[in-house]
């Protein structure tokens, strides 16, 4: 792919950088396809901050003065369904220098040459202006313009109001891999009318203009000033008239979707800096927005076996999730682990007790991330993780049996992301060791018992087998059934035989079912050795 030259009606300021970056070839197809039809055209925003950062851009945006009609004359296949000025191209597959489709599974390596394969288009906007945001979110009326410098105007943060066009001044190909595209250093024009690039190595996040005006424009920018502190690195700091507008403005985040909130915090959530991230939301007066609930251990203090309020415990708890580069679940099961404990507290000073705030906590967190709209499945098991982070266990106290049941009640698939919350939640207090003696303990004997029956999908008999044998039809009475089965084989393994369960189940059928149902209840609320008086005695010695 031969140079193209800058069109001459181009009159801004212009910042030349000799930087040499890998630019998908997609990226400089559409650059050039504008430029030979006489239209100014950028790479704009994020990318353009990743690549003066040193960073491989996620996302590549285009910026132009064509039309949306123009731009899709020009790529017949785009998209335009939108009153924004973006108009959908659609990239070309990646193509070998047989003309057949390169694999890109097969072939890791391209990922620094072209695009992301799971991204199909890429936007193109036209220059604009926008103004009338009613909802605190979108624009009701968009002006087209003929500028890049008004159109940069627009956008939140300094660091991402720069654009940049590029001269192509060397083209080769690497001689290890012949399916490889050409690799293009580019001399890039980087136009910066509000100091993005000064800001970037200060490592500063600032408004575009008057910070107030962004905000009220588009309130969902607060939390991104957030994230980009926390997703940037060590060092960046959000600018102090910046900061103010955040506070004074906070309250406008109640008029944001639940859904467009939520993933922000996600995002927050998982960067490296998440604790960091959630600190500088209370500062902000942002957290009582998304997550009042955390607020309420803020300058609670805990027992004695607490260094740090409930809420330094908590932002610690999830640092240490995400040094250990554990996943979303985690991350919030870490941080909402104990935001029962506030509602729950007894007494104060050393003596304190938080009784029942697993419980308490569960209920808390499956209503807050319901009303954040996360998935069900999310909601879900961080509620378990939760309600379940309290076990307990002490080497010689639980036999195999205990152990089998505590798997049959929180689930085998769970107890991996079980035993990190404790870590976590053990790091939080203050300890030197994630991973004590008792819990290493607790992991052997996982380890030992995993494979014994624990639920009754795993029983000998099955409930359509026990249909048949018994000559039942659907009901409670398979449930009841199996249920005493499953108590029996939790304590003895070896009784997981067909024949014998078969005579058992023969014999239970004979009760009436109000005898069967009392046979049921008795079984199923035994007295387990993780909730044994012994366990009740630990817990109330440790105030829990």
């Amino acid at each position: 792919m031969g140079a193209w030259k800058i069109p001459t009606n181009s009159v801004y300021t212009m910042y030349v950088m000799q930087i040499n970056v890998s630019i998908p070839k997609e990226i400089l197809k559409i650059l050039q396809k504008l430029h030979e039809a006489g239209f100014l055209a950028y790479i704009v925003g994020g990318c353009v901050r990743d690549i003066l950062l040193g960073a491989e851009p996620k996302d590549w945006d285009i910026t132009t003065n064509a039309k949306p009609e123009q731009i899709q004359k020009i790529f017949p296949e785009s998209v335009y369904e939108n009153n924004f000025g973006t108009v959908l191209v659609k990239l070309a597959p990646l193509i070998n220098t047989d003309n057949t489709q390169i694999n890109t599974d097969k072939h890791p390596h391209l990922s620094a040459y072209h695009l992301d394969t799971s991204i199909s288009t890429v936007e193109v906007t036209t220059f604009r202006t926008e103004s009338g945001y009613d909802d605190y979110r979108r624009p009701s009326e968009v002006k087209f313009v003929e500028t890049i410098e008004e159109d940069l105007a627009r956008r939140d943060f300094t660091i991402n109001a720069m654009a940049a066009d590029m001269t192509t001044h060397n083209t080769h190909h690497t001689t290890h891999q012949a399916d490889l595209s050409p690799v293009v250093s580019c001399q890039l024009h980087i136009i910066d009318p509000f100091g993005g690039q000064k800001d970037l190595e200060k490592k500063i996040i600032c408004a575009v203009g008057n910070a107030h005006e962004r905000f009220s424009e588009d309130a969902l920018r607060m939390l991104r000033a957030v994230r980009f502190v926390c997703q940037l690195g060590e060092g960046w700091v959000i600018e102090t008239e910046t900061q103010d507008a955040i506070t004074k403005q906070s309250h406008l985040l109640k008029n944001i979707s639940q859904e467009r909130i939520r993933d922000e915090f996600t995002k927050i959530i998982m960067t490296p800096q998440a604790a960091w991230g959630v600190e500088l939301l209370r500062r902000y007066g942002l957290l009582q927005y998304i997550i009042p609930e955390l607020l309420e251990g803020v300058e609670v203090g805990q027992n004695k076996h607490h260094i740090y309020t409930v809420w330094e415990h908590n932002l610690r708890a999830l640092a240490y999730a995400v040094s250990k580069n554990y996943s979303l679940e985690i991350r919030l099961g870490s941080l909402l682990h104990d935001v029962g404990k506030p509602r729950t507290k007894a007494g104060e000073g050393e003596n304190s007790t938080f009784y029942q705030h697993e419980y308490v906590g569960a209920r808390m967190t499956r209503d807050l991330l319901t009303r954040l709209r996360f998935s069900k499945d999310i909601v879900q098991y961080v509620t378990h993780l939760v309600k379940n982070h309290l076990f307990y266990y002490n080497v010689g106290e639980v036999s195999d049996a205990g152990v089998r049941r505590f798997l049959s009640r929180v689930g085998i698939e769970t107890v991996d992301d079980l035993i990190k919350i404790r870590e976590a939640d053990r790091i939080g207090s203050g300890v030197p060791k994630a991973v004590p003696y008792k819990l290493r303990h607790l992991l052997f004997m996982i380890d030992k018992v995993r494979k014994d029956p624990i639920s009754p999908k795993m029983l000998a008999l099955n409930g359509s087998q026990l249909m048949e044998l018994l000559k039942l039809a659907p009901g409670p009475r398979v449930g009841w059934i199996l249920g005493i089965l499953l108590e029996e084989v939790l304590d003895d393994p070896t009784k997981n035989v067909y024949e014998q369960l078969c005579e058992q189940a023969r014999a239970l059928h004979a009760l009436s079912d109000a005898q069967l149902q009392d046979r049921y209840t008795k079984a199923t609320q035994r007295k387990q050795e993780y909730e044994s008086e012994a366990e009740a005695e630990i817990k109330k010695k440790y105030h829990v």
